[in-house]
This record gives C-alpha cells, structure tokens and sequence, in this order.
C-alpha cells in the first residue's frame, strides 16, 4: 500500500513538472512574439560575419532537422544572430554586404549590395 502511494505522488510530481515546462515554454514564446510585435521595423547597413548550421536529432525516430543562423555586424560593431529558413541560408554568403531588416529578434530579409 505505502508503495502504490508512494509512486503515485512521485507521478503526479512528474507530471506537474512537464506540464510546468510545457506551459513556461508557451508563455515565454508568446512574451517573445509580443516584445518583437511591439519594437520598430529597422534597416541598417550590415555585414554577414557568418553562417552556421545546427542539425538535431531524435532518436526515437531517426529523424533529423536542420536550424541555420547567421550573424550579422552593424555599422556600430555590434553582431546580431538571427534564425533563418533553409532557403534565406543558401542565398546568402559570408562577407556579403548590404541593408539587414529586422525586427526585435526576428529576421525580416537582407538585400545584398549590388555594386560590389
């Protein structure tokens, strides 16, 4: 009986925990959302410093997915990283020069200079 009992707390403790996570997960992804929505629409002369990929794998699956970053320098010196979809990556190139549009941390689009 003390067992049955005793699992069945550690149960719901678990089960607390993960829907906890879950929901703090969701909350912070809505804060972000809102926090971006709320700052201006910038676009700045900037350079593309690098690129990087991170491949993640699920092992109950065998699947795999790809998230690709790229890192940009203002014209202050400061580098922004931004999440980009696979096709915006392929576009781009290190060293590329151009106007980077962006709003808080989401990446709205970069137009490369063409004179170069």
């Amino acid at each position: 009986m003390f067992t049955f009992s005793f699992f069945q707390i550690i149960f719901n403790i678990m089960f607390f925990i993960i829907i906890s996570m879950f929901v703090i997960a969701v909350v912070g992804g809505i804060k972000q959302w809102n926090k971006n929505n709320n700052q201006p629409v910038l676009y700045v002369n900037a350079k593309l410093i690098s690129k990087r990929t991170n491949i993640s794998r699920n092992n109950n699956n065998h699947s795999r997915s790809t998230s690709y970053y790229c890192t940009f320098e203002v014209e202050s010196g400061d580098r922004i990283e931004f999440r980009l979809s696979g096709n915006e990556y392929g576009l781009l190139a290190e060293n590329d020069a151009g106007k980077l549009k962006f709003q808080g941390t989401r990446y709205l689009g970069f137009q490369r200079n063409l004179e170069e």
